[in-house]
């Protein structure tokens, strides 16, 4: 395992973290985690040198706390820096500070966390939290040794970015959405070179996009297969997160235990300035290659669920988004047809409760009539058509 320096606390990380976000569960069920092989495959990790483990209040429907909680347990805690996020969305008072942060204590069976951010900061987000003195009270919690450090992961603009970092000089680290399709959204590039002139360590979210970027369309695999390298299409992917020295460590949300073992391997072969000049370039052709291919930004990260209506919102977008990028419509429409009647796309009533916690932006009641016009009604996708007109081709 290679490490990197968590600059203010001055520890040694290990540049592959492990995310508890999309642990394998059973029978479809998010609130199922499999455990024997979640453990299997935390252990795993951790004996090969993973000492950073990302959890969150609300991951896996409030079941990866208490997950990680047991797993950790026999010696597991000692080797990690635990990390765990504040449900900012739930936060209506200040007393709410307290009692989510002590409840998370008691869900992952410890008495302090290594590292505390504010879940998925936004604008407004950050506005309110700033109002009930936040930051005041993550000093307490600091000074009383429930928190090592604090820190924030990220959902906006860069504009926002900045101004959250020039808002608070006790930020440690930060935590973004990066990888070689977002170098301009979110906090992007500028952010994470902003974040480390700071002194700011930066942990990267979804460096493989939500798992979008491990499996590719043939046409797009063939420009990665042209180069003298050969790399699976994630360790291309993670390669060039790793590549920038401005990254302490790169988070994944492993599901299976290949993934785990690939991603050490991955892990091991990483290092600052590795990829040649032609070998960015070959990414860059892929990244302007994907951008055609897939038409909905979604990353799977459930902030949108649970749906009002029921509709599953990720599921809907995931079986588009590979029809339309792998140019499968069939097998898109025989998926689709699977979706209970109450969770498919023609479900949704348009009442917008989604759109204010997608993290992407997307205008996911104009998406659902085009994902059913095309996967239920069986008519071809318009590739021109640009959600947010309020209209829906037919």
């Amino acid at each position: 395992m290679k490490y990197r320096l968590f600059s203010k606390m001055d520890w040694q990380i290990s540049v592959l973290g492990f995310g508890a976000m999309r642990l394998p569960i059973l029978n479809g069920k998010t609130d199922a985690i499999d455990e024997p092989l979640a453990t299997r495959m935390l252990h795993l990790g951790i004996d090969h040198g993973i000492n950073y483990l990302d959890t969150a209040y609300t991951y896996h429907e409030g079941q990866s706390e208490p997950f990680v909680g047991r797993a950790l347990q026999g010696g597991f805690r000692q080797k990690v820096r635990l990390a765990t996020k504040m449900p900012t969305w739930l936060t209506k008072t200040r007393s709410d500070f307290d009692k989510f942060l002590g409840e998370q204590l008691q869900r992952l069976q410890t008495d302090h966390v290594d590292l505390y951010l504010l879940h998925a900061l936004s604008n407004l987000r950050w506005k309110s939290l700033q109002e009930l003195d936040v930051c005041e009270w993550a000093e307490k919690a600091v000074a009383s040794g429930r928190i090592g450090c604090l820190g924030f992961s990220f959902h906006d603009e860069f504009p926002v970015f900045k101004k959250i970092l020039d808002d608070y000089d006790g930020w440690s680290f930060c935590q973004i959405q990066y990888n070689y399709m977002d170098i301009n959204e979110q906090a992007g590039t500028n952010g994470l070179k902003y974040a480390a002139s700071k002194g700011l360590s930066v942990v990267v979210m979804e460096p493989l996009l939500g798992g979008k970027l491990a499996v590719l369309p043939e046409s797009i695999q063939e420009i990665f297969d042209s180069a003298p390298v050969k790399r699976s299409p994630a360790d291309w992917a993670l390669q060039w997160v790793w590549n920038q020295p401005e990254v302490t460590l790169a988070l994944s949300g492993m599901s299976l235990m290949q993934h785990v073992e690939e991603n050490l391997v991955s892990a091991e072969k990483s290092s600052t300035g590795s990829l040649t000049g032609d070998e960015q370039e070959l990414i860059t052709r892929v990244r302007l290659k994907l951008k055609e291919a897939y038409p909905i930004p979604c990353t799977k990260c459930l902030y949108c669920m649970p749906c009002p209506n029921g509709v599953d919102i990720p599921r809907n977008f995931d079986i588009f988004n590979k029809g339309a990028g792998m140019e499968l419509w069939d097998s898109a429409r025989f998926r689709y047809g699977q979706i209970p009647p109450g969770e498919i796309a023609e479900a949704c009533i348009d009442c917008g409760e989604c759109e204010t916690k997608c993290p992407q932006s997307i205008h996911i009641s104009d998406w659902m009539p085009q994902i059913h016009d095309v996967l239920g009604l069986g008519k071809p996708f318009n590739k021109q058509f640009h959600p947010g007109d309020q209209a829906s081709p037919k």
